[in-house]
């Protein structure tokens, strides 16, 4: 199998003193953006059970299963994820599109002196494309990764990222209904083998996969 799905079982316990604070706050400016209505000029964030996530990527860390640690959070949002994992341990990254969502982001980690990098763009590296599919979104992969050609590696990467995509441990995303295949198709896609893609489908509902050496079918 191209990605394997990981055994991992988490419980919703109360968060350390450091991270309750932070989510605190960070629950309080989302409730103050979507009162004022900005929240409809980016209508693809959606916040997502941060307690959940911070368990499910305690367990993840606890039990060792990254094969190192740097972190990358696709659609980054308040950046909840990346923070977390910081405060886990993990050299932590974000990648977000909405500008505003980055400047608040970056200043809610920086209030609580938490180290994380926001990269202001489309987690779509150069040369990837969400087409439309018969099934849904469909994966357009670069002539250099479809054909075989080519230093792949200098395209698989974010532009101040101080790593290419293969050598990223452990990824988090919140997909659409609809785009669980296509984001696991795109992990397999750019990520080194033994990475680990932890996704978040709904409430109380993460899987956590690992990418193997065979090919994506």
């Amino acid at each position: 199998m191209a990605i394997e799905e990981l055994a991992i079982s988490f419980e919703n316990k109360p968060l350390p003193a450091r991270a309750s604070a932070y989510l605190t706050e960070a629950n309080r400016r989302i409730d103050r953006l979507f009162e004022s209505g900005r929240n409809k000029r980016m209508p693809r964030f959606i916040p997502s059970d941060a307690i959940a996530i911070y368990n499910a990527l305690d367990v993840i860390t606890r039990e060792d299963l990254p094969l190192g640690r740097a972190y990358c959070e696709w659609g980054s949002g308040y950046g909840i994820g990346s923070c977390f994992a910081a405060l886990l341990g993990y050299e932590a990254y974000g990648v977000e599109i909405e500008p505003e969502l980055v400047k608040a982001s970056v200043e809610l980690a920086n209030d609580f002196e938490i180290p994380i990098q926001i990269i202001n763009g489309d987690y779509m590296p150069e040369g990837f494309e969400c087409g439309d599919g018969i099934g849904g979104a469909e994966l357009v992969k670069p002539e250099q990764q479809a054909f075989g050609y080519g230093n792949f590696d200098e395209i698989a990467r974010y532009e101040g990222m101080d790593h290419g995509l293969d050598e990223v441990d452990l990824f988090f995303i919140y997909p659409w209904p609809g785009e669980q295949e296509f984001f696991q198709e795109f992990f397999h896609a750019v990520a080194g083998d033994g990475a680990i893609l932890l996704a978040y489908y709904g409430e109380n509902d993460l899987c956590a996969y690992r990418k193997t050496a065979a090919s994506f079918d």
